[in-house]
Parts: structure tokens; C-alpha cells; sequence
């Protein structure tokens, strides 16, 4: 009998080569070349997503507004945008046990009190997706329920079921006759992606693949995964906690870096309204070290305590950030130093974000910075005080943007003194709210000091 051939691909962008690489032809990522059985040619069976139509000008082109249709979680909703779209596939990831099934399955219960819903496990026996839609309170449950890894199969169901949402759990566990590698390799992933994906777009089926993830936290399989789909989302948080976070990374039917917020409890997961009150901490008294931030998440603007914790180091000082970029708290600290005469050079300096989440924007700094004077100082910031704005090297703060829904927001949820950017001042004063408003970062000092 013949010896199979062998080939590698890469598990980032599923390039292939013949021999083992230390680094990728295509993406140029090291490490990431995966042996597996290689393909003979021919055997892929390619389908059109529509009919083949005449080139024509985009003026010419009919283009009309999507149509949604909400999934009966509000949050989630939020995160896709307004709801699923015909034909749209999406993409959810995240660790293991973190609430991606449970979620889907309550969104699929209240879809099929208006549409035929579908749901593919290749985890869970039919037995078991029962006892858990039990658990949930879903008794009465119209979803239907297919347990079946072989792609074929799937689509076979897709095509007699004619279903207007499926949920297929997970992407890693299918595997298609048309190729003789295993479930979960780089080639049965990114080939039952492509299937499904063809079948969504040419039926009008919404389609939810999910993904599991790798050690570092991102999507197992190819990249070329994430490019396929019309939507990634990334399901976050601590498996500890019942807090947990639906952030959007790609989103061809709404908006990036918009985040959803749920609580898990008995009942499933429950979206949370006020998400602010989560990542602010309950002190008694107002602390040194702590100052509340008004950031933006998508469209929302969240209200995040940021802590800081000053104290004397060694010869080599520590600088560890938890839910900030290390190296712009290096930054931060040589402009306090500068520009404002507080000096950190021999102190260990540690900032963390409350509640797990992960601030990304620089509108951030001007509260980093107000946190570390505190803690050295030890002197606490007046309760009811918020902070944002950008801070450059040559000591300026700089505006963000939506700085005015920031104030509201903080007013809303009874915050009364604020310490913002001069160009982010309110043209109208704000009911309840006093603003002051700086252009450097010693003015900003010299005013948290008279506070």
C-alpha cells in the first residue's frame, strides 16, 4: 500500500508547503506549520455564492438597508448591531465552559417563536442539549436539534430543513468525506467554513459557527477563518465571575469594538443594563491611588475605576499594567516625571483597570496619571471625581472624541466633578456637574491637589 503523502499548513493563514518551515511562506509567522495527510487535486466541489451577473457601474447598483431581526438578547443584539442579517454568518470564540452554548441556545429559543431555527451540535449528544435548554427554562423550546459532525450530512439537513437560523457547535468538530484529514486541522476548519458559508449566503440562512481558542486566546484554526465570516465575536471574561463580555472585532453590519455585557446566573445569561456599576469599585471612603474613567466601548460609554498602586522598589524598579498597554504606562510615567516634577524613577508602579476589562483607547491617560500621583502622594481624589484625555510628550492633553456623551454619562450616574481636556469643555454648563478644564498635564496636577 502506498505511503500518503504528507504537507504542512499554516495555522494562521492555512498556506501549505511541502516540508516543514521554521517560518510560513505566506504570512511569515514562525512555529505555526502543522503536518497533516496532503490532498489529492480535484477533490474540492466549489459552488458559487449567487448567480453570475453582468458588470455594471456601483451607481447602477440597487443597495438597500439590511434587514435584522433581533435574537431576544439585548446585548447581544447590541454587539451584532441590531440583530442577525439574512444570510450573515457569524463567528463567536471563546475559552471553554465561558457561556458560548448557553447563550446560543437561549437566542435560538426566542428566534423560533418567529422563525424555523436549527441547531447542530458536535459536542453534545440530542440528549444533552435537552437537559441544558431544561436547566435554562427553555421546556417548551421549538428549536430544532441535529447531532452530526459530517459536513455532508449538515447540509443535507440545511436543505430539507430550509431553517432561517442554525447554529452549528462547533466549527472544529465537523469534518468533510472530501478530505482524509481529521476533524479540527487546518484544512477540514477552513473547508467546512467555506461550505457553510456558501450555503448561508446562496439560502439566505443566518449562520452562527462556534469557535474554540487557542492558548493565547485567539481563534483556533486558519486566519483565513475570521475573513470568511461576516462577523467575529469574542466572548471574555474570568469562568470565577459571573460577569461576562461579547466584544466585536469584525462586523461588516455594524460597528467594531462594541462590547455586550451579561451576568451569568441559574437561568442562563442575563444581559446587564448598567454595565458601569461593574467596573467601579464599592469604596466606603474615597481611597489615594483610585480614579474613575469615562471610556468608550463602540457606542457606549462605560465608566471604569482605574487603580494605581505606587511603592518603593529596588534597583530595577517594576512597571506591570493589568488591562492597560505596559509600555504607555512607561510613557505616562516619563512625562509625570517632566512635565509635572512627579518623580516614580525608583518606585515600583502597578495600574490595573477594575472588573477585567481591557482599555485600549488613549483617552486613558490623563486618569492614569491622576491615579499614580495619588497613590504616591497618598492623598485620595474627592468622591464624585471622573477623568479622561490624551496626554502627549510634550505634556499637552489632548481632546477625545465624544467628549460630550462622556459628561452626560458621568452626570447620569451622579458623578459632580470632572477633569477633562479644554476642548472637551460643555458649551452649555451640565445640571450638577462641575468641569474643569486643562491643556497640560501640570495644570492637571495643581488642580487634583487643590481638590
Amino acid at each position: 500500500m502506498a505511503r500518503e503523502k504528507s504537507e504542512y499548513s499554516c495555522s494562521e493563514c492555512g498556506a501549505t508547503s511541502p516540508k516543514w518551515l521554521g517560518k510560513c511562506p505566506g504570512c511569515g509567522a514562525w512555529n505555526t506549520l502543522v503536518e497533516g495527510v496532503a490532498e489529492s487535486a480535484g477533490r474540492h466541489r466549489f459552488q458559487a455564492l449567487a448567480k453570475s451577473a453582468p458588470v455594471t457601474t456601483l451607481a447602477e447598483i440597487e443597495a438597500g438597508d439590511v434587514m435584522r431581526t433581533p435574537t431576544g438578547q439585548e446585548e447581544l443584539d447590541r454587539v451584532l448591531g441590531g440583530g442577525i442579517v439574512q444570510g450573515g454568518v457569524v463567528l463567536i470564540g471563546g475559552d471553554p465552559g465561558i457561556g458560548k452554548s448557553t447563550l446560543l441556545l437561549q437566542a435560538a429559543d426566542a428566534l423560533s417563536q418567529r422563525m424555523k431555527v436549527l441547531y447542530v451540535s458536535g459536542e453534545e449528544s440530542g440528549a444533552q442539549t435537552a437537559l441544558r435548554a431544561r436547566r435554562l427554562g427553555l421546556d417548551g423550546s421549538k428549536v430544532r436539534v441535529l447531532a452530526e459532525i459530517q459536513l455532508e450530512k449538515i447540509l443535507a439537513t440545511l436543505e430539507a430543513e430550509a431553517p432561517a437560523f442554525c447554529v452549528i457547535d462547533s466549527i472544529q468538530t465537523l469534518y468533510s468525506d472530501q478530505l482524509t484529514s481529521a476533524p479540527g486541522s487546518v484544512a477540514q476548519v477552513r473547508e467546512c467554513a467555506a461550505q457553510l458559508t456558501r450555503t448561508a449566503k446562496a439560502r439566505g440562512i443566518s449562520v452562527v459557527l462556534v469557535g474554540h481558542v487557542t492558548k493565547e486566546g485567539s481563534l483556533a484554526g486558519p486566519r483565513v477563518l475570521e475573513h470568511i465570516v461576516d462577523t467575529v465575536l469574542y466572548f471574555e471574561g474570568d469562568t470565577h465571575s459571573s460577569f461576562r463580555l461579547v466584544r466585536a472585532i469584525k462586523n461588516r453590519f455594524g460597528a467594531v469594538n462594541e462590547i455586550g455585557v451579561f451576568a451569568m446566573t441559574e437561568r442562563g445569561l442575563k444581559g446587564v443594563s448598567n454595565p458601569s456599576a461593574i467596573f467601579l469599585s464599592t469604596h466606603g471612603e474615597p481611597v489615594p491611588g483610585a480614579c474613575v474613567l469615562v471610556t468608550l466601548e463602540g457606542t457606549r460609554p462605560l465608566l471604569v475605576e482605574v487603580q494605581a498602586l505606587v511603592d518603593s522598589g529596588g534597583p530595577s524598579p517594576r512597571r506591570l499594567s493589568v488591562g492597560l498597554d505596559r509600555d504607555r504606562l512607561a510613557m505616562l510615567l516619563a512625562v509625570l516625571h517632566r512635565h509635572a516634577g512627579v518623580a516614580c524613577l525608583d518606585q515600583d508602579v502597578f495600574v490595573n483597570a477594575v472588573g477585567g476589562v481591557r482599555i485600549s483607547e488613549p483617552a486613558a491617560d490623563l486618569a492614569v496619571m491622576l491615579a499614580i500621583q495619588g497613590s504616591l502622594r497618598a492623598k485620595p481624589l474627592p468622591r464624585g471625581f471622573f477623568a479622561f484625555g490624551e496626554v502627549g510628550l510634550a505634556g499637552e492633553v489632548r481632546p477625545a472624541p465624544r467628549g460630550q456623551e462622556r459628561l452626560k454619562e458621568a452626570a447620569k450616574l451622579g458623578f459632580s466633578v470632572a477633569l477633562v481636556p479644554k476642548a472637551n469643555a460643555p458649551k452649555r454648563p451640565i445640571e450638577g456637574l462641575t468641569v474643569h478644564a486643562v491643556e497640560r498635564v501640570d495644570e492637571a496636577i495643581d488642580i487634583v491637589r487643590d481638590l
